[in-house]
């Protein structure tokens, strides 16, 4: 049984920096890819960055801003900064089951942390 927690989400200023991390429990190894989605208000759910070993992906709107990391095997982090009201959203990590899978299926999810930017 895989279970993944969030954490680090909260309010910040435009322009601040939030560290959001995700720990991971059960069958989780270095080859499972685990990603950052997020979801604003009535809007889909979308991928942010993955990561296996490195950094596998980053979505057009975070390049140069947000940083995906592994500390270990079993958490990983998303540096943000320079955030704007824009990346107001629930920031869900996710992992897939199968190795070497750099875009999923993502099979386990996190319940999710809610980050709000405001002007």
């Amino acid at each position: 049984q895989v279970q993944l927690v969030e954490s680090g989400g909260g309010p910040v200023q435009a322009g601040g920096s939030l560290r959001l991390s995700c720990a991971a429990s059960g069958s989780i190894f270095s080859d499972n890819a685990m990603a950052w989605f997020r979801q604003a208000p009535g809007q889909q759910r979308e991928l942010v960055a993955a990561i296996i070993r490195v950094p596998t992906y980053y979505a057009d709107f975070v390049k140069g801003r947000f940083t995906i990391s592994r500390d270990n095997v079993k958490t990983v982090n998303l540096q943000m900064n320079r955030l704007n009201p824009e990346d107001t959203a629930v920031y869900y990590c996710a992992a897939a089951a199968i190795p070497m899978s750099p875009w999923g299926p993502w099979t386990y999810w996190g319940q999710g942390t809610q980050v709000t930017v405001s002007s």
